[in-house]
């Protein structure tokens, strides 16, 4: 996957604990996620499951996504993330395969 200005959403389960962020490099940033490289709140509430991603033309539209998103609502985010993956599957395989 080309380097390319991501907003993404991680979970701990589903309906569990929500982490939204933002990124240019959706793989390495998941994969550092996943790996507990980052100290503060993904690793301390072990948020892991790539459950939403969306991918932007610049980093300053996705910087603005990321801040609409951290306003909304969480029955909102939830509702958010099963219109596109019901399942609560781990995305990560997607944008790794």
């Amino acid at each position: 996957m080309l380097r390319q200005p991501a907003v993404y959403i991680l979970a701990s389960q589903r309906n569990g604990t929500l982490y939204i962020g933002v990124t240019s490099d959706l793989a390495k940033r998941i994969w550092e996620h996943r790996n507990d490289c980052i100290e503060g709140f993904t690793r301390r509430y072990g948020v892991h499951q790539l459950v939403h991603y969306e991918m932007h033309e610049s980093m300053l539209a996705a910087i603005a996504r990321e801040k609409q998103l951290k306003k909304w609502r969480r029955e909102w985010k939830l509702r958010l993330i099963e219109a596109g993956n019901p399942q609560w599957r781990d995305l990560w395989v997607d944008i790794v395969g």
